[in-house]
């Protein structure tokens, strides 16, 4: 088949660091160009890589076979959905949604226009963690499971090159707690019950109970002190304990997505982290939600 033209929306810190060198670089794919809300910035980012500015977004959409996005999430879904109406196969950042009716409309779209979806959920496609998980999920006998992921993004310490008023505003429940899901989930099994407790801080505590019959827990923070920082999954069951090897943040994972989503398109076979287990995250996260505002 043809090269796949793949076009980018967002001009901010990930988009300029990961997603376009990624697409740029990337050897069967067409970088078909960029927008952004600010068009200066789209305009130097598409310059920057030798690529197209549009000034509108649909431009866009018309000019690509699939569609990036590195938007905040209440941005990526109405634009989303209207790339799917387009014709347009979906490269998508976590969560894809904050609310599951936003969801819900947003993989309701990719279905009826028989698109392609894959969900970049880092630690599914960098490749010391994913296959770390598909050695677990050879496995069966599990018991429980924890994911904890401590960032420091809003202390006086913290790095903040990728904070946005998005992330401070959902806190890490909504950030990093989708990274926790999508390790959990594969191995455990989808969550039939859901707890939730806030701890210091934007902290959040998670008690999940899966179909497997296992339990898993998940601490997630955006506001940690620097020197409790860190990310834990660990697993127990009747083969013992496994814990995922140290991950360090490298351009890999974003090349992999992009092969995942080419896969997609060109076999028909939905990748495991598509838009309906994006949605299925968002769900279980604002299930969570729900739990801590009735407390």
């Amino acid at each position: 088949m043809n090269r796949l033209r793949i076009g980018l929306v967002g001009t901010g810190p990930w988009a300029t660091a990961t997603h376009a060198p990624a697409l740029a670089k990337h050897s069967d794919i067409d970088f078909s160009g960029v927008w952004g809300r600010r068009p200066e910035a789209a305009a130097t980012l598409a310059a920057a890589h030798g690529t197209s500015v549009h000034e509108d977004v649909d431009q866009l959409f018309a000019a690509s076979d699939a569609v990036a996005f590195a938007v905040p999430p209440d941005v990526q879904a109405p634009l989303a959905e209207r790339a799917a109406a387009a014709g347009c196969h979906l490269l998508l950042d976590k969560p894809v949604a904050t609310t599951p009716e936003a969801g819900r409309r947003l993989a309701q779209a990719a279905e009826r226009a028989h698109v392609a979806s894959v969900v970049f959920f880092t630690l599914r496609f960098a490749e010391v963690t994913s296959a770390w998980l598909d050695e677990q999920r050879a496995m069966d006998g599990w018991y429980t499971g924890r994911a904890d992921w401590y960032g420091s993004f809003y202390t006086p310490e913290g790095n903040t090159l990728f904070s946005s008023p998005w992330r401070e505003s959902r806190g890490g429940l909504w950030d990093v707690g989708p990274h926790a899901l999508s390790m959990l989930l594969p191995v455990l099994g989808d969550a039939s019950e859901v707890a939730a407790a806030r701890g210091p801080g934007d902290t959040v505590h998670l008690i999940l109970r899966h179909t497997s019959g296992a339990s898993s827990t998940a601490a997630l923070s955006l506001t940690a002190p620097e020197k409790g920082t860190g990310l834990t999954v660990e697993l127990r069951g009747e083969n013992g304990v496994f814990v995922m090897p140290p991950w360090e943040r490298s351009d890999e994972a974003i090349g992999n997505a992009i092969d995942a989503l080419l896969s997609a398109v060109r076999t028909g076979t939905p990748d495991p982290c598509d838009i309906r287990f994006g949605l299925r995250v968002t769900e279980i996260l604002a299930q969570a939600e729900e739990r801590i505002a009735a407390t």
